[in-house]
């Protein structure tokens, strides 16, 4: 399943998955198994954990955050994970993929309500203004990346200012406007819950 994870290249024919979709070795085309209960379980997880670009302890402390929070505890876990601050660059398009924004994040080109943030698992929340720091303005990567993704919408919950290089989280991310991806986070809650 395309996944998304290397920017641009995963929208032109370049895509290692648009070339070979099937495991590795030999008999890669022939084995063919049908994957059921903890795998689908566990596959899932490692699904989302491949897109957001979070290790395994991030990951249960965010799960564990979720199921502690009032409401749906998958749809909290998605919502945290989307509302991550290399998650909002991706997705405000001033990187083209998530580990690219995460690596303008670390680098200190952002900061959010004035002030430098540059930790990308930061979780901003409703009301935040997120823009790019004043001295990265002319970054060549970010104007890459802004160009680049010009024909993306944001969501729903960011209203952003591509010009002006900044934007602001107007309300928690909703199930419908999460991922691009087919997900089943009720999967995820069954692997963690047993």
């Amino acid at each position: 399943m395309k996944l998304f994870l290397k920017g641009e290249r995963c929208h032109s024919e370049k895509c290692a998955i648009e070339k070979r979709n099937f495991i590795p070795g030999q008999h890669g085309k022939d084995r063919a198994k049908k994957i059921v209960g903890y795998g689908l379980q566990l596959r899932e997880k490692q699904k989302v954990r491949r897109i957001y670009g979070v290790l395994e302890t991030q990951f249960r402390n965010a799960y564990e955050k979720a199921a502690a929070a009032k409401g749906i505890t998958g749809e909290n876990l998605m919502s945290a994970m989307e509302r991550r601050l290399d998650s909002v660059i991706y997705r405000m398009g001033f990187g083209t993929s998530r580990a690219q924004s995460r690596q303008i994040v670390r680098h200190g080109h952002i900061e959010v309500n004035g002030r430098k943030l540059d930790i990308p698992s930061a979780v901003v929340k409703v009301g935040d203004v997120i823009s790019v720091r004043e001295s990265s303005r002319n970054n060549p990567t970010i104007l890459a990346a802004r160009d680049a993704t010009a024909h993306a919408p944001a969501p729903n919950w960011i209203e952003v200012d591509r010009e002006g290089l900044k934007g602001r989280i107007q309300a928690l991310p909703k199930r419908e406007d999460l991922v691009q991806i087919q997900l089943n986070e009720q999967l995820i809650v069954e692997l963690y819950s047993k």
